[in-house]
């Protein structure tokens, strides 16, 4: 009989990272679609709001000792809940801008970013392949750059806009996610969690219009919800992934997300469908964002 407790550690940190690359390959979608009926901030805060009363209730049941550290947080938790609050955001209002594929392909700035700081800040050293790496992402940025401009169904301003949004949200995650591995070795991942959710609903409270989600379909809901539960599961499991094994191996796990997406968007576009925008991606593209996937990939593994 399968016994998930026989299940080693490394094997676990796998599946948890797994499981989060999975789902945000299909959020970025769900973003689309979800603001073309409520603004976008609106919908990030909705997203917080959610997926921290949803833990809350389910820490309640099942382990009330985690809800203490909401009356004493730490202070490096507060900072991974605003370097987060900015990531949900800026992406959100940058896909608005753009399309899901542009922004999961840039966002991969994220986890290269968060190589960079360990090469800075931990003073690791910078191997071949990781060079080889950063190279390839950068001519992959700039061929899929280029194969979009060409292809856009909106001006060239709006699309420069929604992708400097979206390498600022980049930053906002590198903030939480090397907050967060460090906050792991001491405190219970799924607590930091409720500190980490509740502080940007918080501090978005004020800008957002509560307005927005009078009138709402049982369709729309449905997708909040799904927003919601996305969050849960999705940042539940990156935060469990990183107890089991190091921040580069998640990265590299989760910097596979985008060819979910390009591969849904793929379909949807043939299909033709009417609730989302196509997309035209050329071979340029395709190649391009297969470079920032593979230098990803190689820049934040590690030498072993």
């Amino acid at each position: 009989m399968f016994n998930p407790n026989s299940i080693n550690n490394r094997t676990k940190g796998i599946i948890y990272a797994s499981i989060t690359a999975f789902l945000w390959g299909f959020l970025a979608i769900a973003l689309k679609v979800a603001v073309k009926y409520i603004d976008p901030t609106s919908v990030a805060w909705f997203r917080f709001i959610f997926a921290f009363s949803m833990l809350f209730i389910l820490m309640i049941i099942n382990n009330k000792q985690v809800i203490k550290i909401l009356f004493k947080p730490p202070l490096m938790a507060i900072l991974a809940g605003i370097g987060l609050g900015l990531n949900y955001v800026f992406y959100i209002k940058g896909l608005d801008l753009t399309s899901p594929s542009n922004a999961q392909i840039l966002i991969q700035i994220a986890p290269m970013s968060l190589a960079i700081i360990g090469l800075t800040v931990f003073k690791e050293r910078l191997n071949r392949i990781q060079l080889v790496g950063f190279g390839l992402a950068i001519l992959g940025f700039l061929l899929f750059y280029f194969d979009q401009l060409s292809n856009l169904f909106i001006g060239t301003d709006t699309y420069n806009t929604g992708t400097l949004m979206v390498v600022f949200a980049a930053f906002g995650w590198v903030v939480y996610a090397a907050l967060q591995k460090v906050l792991v070795r001491k405190f219970n991942a799924q607590g930091l969690n409720l500190i980490i959710f509740l502080i940007p609903a918080i501090f978005l409270l004020p800008f957002v219009s509560l307005s927005d989600f009078q009138g709402l379909t049982i369709g729309v809901w449905a997708l909040l919800i799904f927003l919601g539960l996305n969050t849960i599961v999705a940042y539940g499991a990156l935060a469990e992934s990183f107890k089991y094994i190091e921040a580069n191996k998640v990265s590299i796990i989760i910097t596979l997300n985008p060819m979910i997406t390009i591969a849904v968007m793929s379909i949807l576009t043939m299909m033709e469908v009417t609730w989302i925008a196509p997309e035209i991606i050329n071979w340029q593209g395709l190649l391009g964002a297969g470079l920032v996937v593979t230098g990803a990939v190689l820049a934040v593994k590690s030498k072993k």
